[in-house]
């Protein structure tokens, strides 16, 4: 009687087996819903990125706004006859301008009466 025991219970081990360690496991399928969530969240941020270069994209296609925008901040632009204001903390450096700055207003003649 005690041998039919320990080879039932060596039975029901060895059936356990695939159920849990097996190709299609518990933990396999575990560790896959761990990977398909990963990839998920990977593919919803490449999405997000994905819709914020088509939306610069098209506004770069359709309208100058964002042209301009892209002077202004990136290359340090400023439009002609603008005054250009930069207010800067303690530890910051200014930006650097690529826009050459116009000349100074010729000096007013003054006429006596």
């Amino acid at each position: 009687m005690r041998l039919i025991t320990i080879a039932l219970a060596a039975l029901l081990l060895l059936i356990q087996y695939p159920l849990w360690l097996g190709k299609g496991g518990w933990l396999a399928v575990a560790d896959m819903r761990d990977q398909v969530a990963q990839t998920r969240q990977k593919t919803e941020l490449l999405e997000a990125r994905n819709a914020k270069l088509e939306s610069e994209v098209i506004d770069l296609r359709e309208g100058l706004g964002a042209v301009e925008e892209r002077a202004r901040y990136e290359l340090g632009m400023i439009k002609q006859n603008e005054i250009f204001v930069q207010v800067l903390r303690k530890d910051e450096q200014p930006a650097v301008s690529m826009t050459v700055p116009p000349p100074p207003p010729a000096p007013k003649e003054k006429r006596g009466h």
